[in-house]
């Protein structure tokens, strides 16, 4: 990772840090209520208490508070917020499920693939394809038969994601689906499957499953070790005459 990577990382954690401080301070409610899930305790940690705080934003009554909490909940990365980013794929603003699903695609926690599944059938495309793409990345093959069932959604971008995810998660169940995708009416679709198919179906080994019978490692067991069969084609007649 490049110095610029890790300072810009690095600078996007600290910045979601300070906004969990500052949700809690703006937000009172987040830390003393009872009923709060994400209450912050004595025996956290800054970072902890951060990301209580964001988790408890996700329930702010501006969409727009919600969707800069997903955001940050991501960018920090702790799997402390999967539950909180799980319960806000529900929420009535796409744009915050949306962020919502990113966040957890960048976390990679295992509980969250069942939840994206589920977006696979959500009413927005964007998200629909969002979801498939998160399903590929994360590599739980858990999501397979999930994907195969939307496999021919009406979306043809949406489409596209699902075979390319199925071709991530590399399991030969979904071959039968991916075949009939390469006669998709949209190109890209049809595109998208062969690649899928040649990343399932590939021996992996980039060798050849039927090599040369001969590969010839060593030279010729028979070499002429005298590159002129008659050395002397032309003798002198002279000399045969004195012998």
């Amino acid at each position: 990772m490049s110095p610029i990577t890790v300072f810009i990382r690095t600078l996007f954690k600290t910045s979601a840090i300070f906004i969990g401080f500052t949700t809690i301070m703006l937000h009172p409610s987040l830390e003393w209520t009872s009923s709060s899930a994400t209450r912050v305790t004595a025996g956290q940690s800054p970072q902890e208490g951060a990301v209580d705080g964001l988790v408890g934003a996700l329930k702010d009554s501006d969409a727009g508070v919600r969707r800069q909490a997903a955001a940050a909940l991501g960018e920090i990365g702790n799997a402390r917020a999967v539950s909180g980013l799980i319960d806000a794929l529900k929420d009535a603003d796409a744009d915050v499920r949306s962020h919502a699903l990113s966040a957890l695609a960048e976390i990679g926690d295992r509980r969250a693939v069942t939840p994206i599944a589920g977006l696979l059938k959500d009413s927005s495309p964007s998200i629909r394809s969002h979801a498939a793409a998160a399903l590929g990345e994360l590599g739980e093959k858990s999501a397979v038969d999930g994907l195969i069932a939307v496999i021919h959604d009406a979306n043809a971008d949406v489409r596209r994601h699902v075979i390319s995810a199925l071709g991530e998660l590399d399991d030969e169940r979904a071959l039968p689906a991916l075949t009939a995708a390469m006669k998709d009416e949209d190109v890209a679709v049809r595109r998208a499957a062969i690649q899928a198919i040649a990343e399932i179906g590939g021996d992996g080994g980039g060798h050849s499953p039927h090599p040369h019978p001969h590969p010839h490692p060593h030279p010729h067991p028979h070499p002429n070790p005298n590159p002129n069969p008659n050395p002397n084609p032309n003798p002198n007649p002279r000399l045969e005459q004195e012998h």
